[in-house]
């Protein structure tokens, strides 16, 4: 049989993780995580990375295997993950790829978007309006050159603004024109599953889940990494909204409700990316094992 990728993806908070160490388990196999916020050892609470418990039960790749001073971007993790899913394919049937990060499960299954190159004086230009007018005059004007891409964008990750508004600048042309243009052909199928919740449901799990990360250190964690805090890694949410309350410009109990409510809109953008799956891919988040499993055997071919 053709060896086959099965993707669990859906928000934040939703129970990717739960089901993925099943998956695995049910077919003896291993786990390729897409979040790139859990890459990086120093961002484990803020994260919700896999417990050691749970990596001692699945073995897991791309989980806190490197440092926040060293990067990894979607280029590489692409060139990185298709590696280690060649080794995987060679002893196993399937592999569970999962996280959060669309754009870098977009690498692995379809393979990157091409862009235009972009100008230095498009870049510099650019770099002086964020100056100016901030990551809100950022996303202003990217709602106005794209609003297509605007409404799934991660609005509150300013290197993500920049490069869509420098191409559309470059190529003037909206940035989501290119989206999805530069399909592959892997040597896998991949058969995707997106976990879903009613929507109230899945805020009050995330509100749980920050109320779980203050209790189990996260404040701490953060302050850890205060020397790192102009790294694009550090602008995730769970770690920017420390940044006034360290700088003394907003007490504990804002800092927390910020946290909620970024993630609980996190969350919002995350769905509306993966709808582009189509409802056919959407699944409750406790659908069981054994269904999930019986849907993949019967497409394998």
């Amino acid at each position: 049989m053709t060896p086959k990728l099965i993707y669990i993806a859906g928000p934040t908070g939703v129970g990717k993780t739960a089901l993925s160490i099943a998956l695995a388990q049910h077919y003896n196999t291993e786990i390729v995580s897409c979040d790139s916020r859990q890459f990086y050892k120093e961002m484990q609470i803020g994260t919700a990375a896999p417990t050691a418990e749970d990596l001692a039960t699945v073995p897991h790749h791309f989980i806190q295997h490197r440092s926040v001073t060293h990067p990894l971007n979607v280029g590489d993790y692409e060139k990185e993950a298709l590696t280690v899913l060649d080794q995987l394919f060679k002893k196993k049937d399937y592999v569970v790829l999962t996280g959060g990060s669309g754009l870098f499960a977009q690498a692995v299954i379809e393979g990157l978007d091409q862009f235009p190159p972009i100008p230095a004086e498009v870049k510099s230009q650019l770099s002086v309006f964020y100056e100016t007018h901030g990551i809100t005059g950022l996303q202003d004007l990217l709602r106005d050159q794209d609003p297509k891409h605007y409404r799934t964008v991660d609005r509150q990750n300013p290197l993500r603004l920049l490069r869509a508004l420098e191409v559309c600048f470059a190529a003037a042309a909206p940035y989501s024109s290119f989206l999805g243009k530069n399909k592959v052909t892997r040597p896998f199928k991949t058969q995707t599953f997106v976990l879903h919740q009613p929507r109230e449901r899945l805020y009050d799990r995330i509100n749980s889940r920050v109320d779980q990360m203050i209790e189990a250190g996260l404040e701490a964690e953060v302050k850890s990494l205060l020397k790192y805090r102009e790294l694009s890694s550090m602008r995730s949410v769970g770690y920017q909204e420390w940044w006034p309350y360290f700088d003394g410009e907003q007490d504990k109990e804002k800092t927390i409700g910020d946290i909620k409510r970024n993630s609980r809109r996190y969350a919002k953008r995350q769905i509306t990316w993966f709808n582009r799956f189509g409802k056919e891919a959407l699944f409750p988040a406790n659908t069981p094992v054994t269904e999930i499993a019986q849907l993949i055997e019967s497409t394998d071919d």
